[in-house]
């Protein structure tokens, strides 16, 4: 029995094939979604932070309170309108963020936005420098534990991944001091760099604030090297934090790559097993810490705040525990508001990266 079609049409196959996906369709997709998400996540940031500095009350009396009479302070809390209700409040902080007005600090009458300026590339230096110190631990550590799976070198690697990540960062940094500092006198305990080092940096022809970065670009090496042994307990105290979880994902990540196929295939012809790691397990065990990377930062920036204020390291979060402890909440707020945004921005940049990496993240 033959099937035919009807007059004037073509017979068309049993199965005819699906178009082809376009490939940058679901990448530029994923783009627009993640970046779309960041509106969200920042309004529900600066809510939360809102509310809850207004539950100890306004921030002119929980900062001046005991320093003015209570007709002072009735008059700077009306001129101030936090004796409005509180949604009106919060519909004006809206607006002025909208506008790129954070407030200005109650104890120094500084505008927020010129805290970051003047703090924020201290901060980012710290950060820069924990990450280089949490790879450089994470990834060696983690392809030697892998290598030596359940073998006392990935015990005693493991045991030490937990240990840094469980130990709380104020702790390892009094450590640290300890015993580098007060016991040895090998690097200093305090400060970002001398005096007469901070100076000649900060009287540079329009300087990034980054210590290091301006010490390289002015060719002054006798700088940079003391901005670098200020630099490096600091860094060791919160990159530790982050290496312990480097190392176990690049261990997990590397075990599962050693056992593939292709490595086999390479270890039967005679591969040696250095290279095994070293090459054929190497990239695929990166794909991890760039996924986790934005999460990881957020928990740098929560750490430097500790950080900063044991090794009076002179940035955001020394600034913020400066803040909290005047009760300075209009500070506090600012600047809290500045850092969800950072990381949620940050966690676009890493998601992005991860997602060119790696395409199977975008689905």
């Amino acid at each position: 029995m033959t099937i035919t079609s009807p007059p004037g049409q073509v017979p068309s196959p049993l199965a005819a094939p699906k178009p082809a996906k376009q490939k940058g369709g679901g990448f530029l997709r994923y783009v627009i979604t993640r970046f779309l998400l960041i509106i969200p996540t920042v309004f529900i940031l600066i809510t939360v932070v809102f509310f809850l500095m207004r539950v100890t009350g306004d921030p002119i009396t929980a900062a001046l309170g005991g320093r003015l009479t209570p007709d002072q302070l009735a008059e700077r809390i009306h001129e101030a309108g936090y004796d409005r209700p509180l949604f009106i409040q919060y519909f004006e902080y809206l607006g002025q963020i909208f506008t790129g007005n954070l407030g200005r600090t109650l104890t120094d009458n500084t505008a927020v936005t010129d805290i970051l300026t003047t703090y924020g590339a201290a901060t980012l230096e710290l950060a820069i420098n924990a990450v280089l110190v949490a790879l450089i631990v994470g990834i060696p550590l983690g392809l030697v534990a892998a290598k030596f799976r359940d073998r006392y070198p990935d015990a005693i690697l493991r045991v030490l991944a937990i240990l840094a990540y469980a130990t709380p960062v104020f702790f390892a940094g009094l450590l640290l001091k300890l015993i580098f500092g007060v016991w040895l006198h090998w690097l200093p305990i305090a400060g970002r760099a001398d005096w007469q080092t901070e100076l000649q940096l900060t009287t540079l022809q329009a300087p990034t604030g980054i210590y290091w970065l301006d010490a390289l670009r002015s060719g002054n090496m006798e700088a940079f090297v003391n901005v670098t042994q200020h630099a490096i307990l600091p860094a060791i105290a919160l990159g530790l934090l982050t290496g312990g979880v480097f190392l176990r994902l690049v261990r997990t990540n590397a075990i599962g790559t050693l056992g593939r196929e292709y490595v086999e295939a390479g270890r039967s012809r005679g591969v040696s097993e250095f290279r095994l790691t070293t090459k054929h397990a190497y990239r695929p065990a990166l794909i991890p810490i760039i996924t986790v990377m934005g999460m990881q930062i957020a928990l740098l920036l929560g750490g430097a705040v500790l950080t900063e204020t044991t090794f009076e390291w002179k940035g955001l979060g020394f600034k913020l525990a400066e803040y909290l402890t005047a009760r300075d909440f209009v500070a506090v707020q600012g600047i809290v508001v500045l850092l969800a945004i950072i990381v949620a921005f940050t966690n676009f940049i890493v998601d992005i990266l991860a997602a060119l990496i790696d395409p199977r993240v975008r689905y």
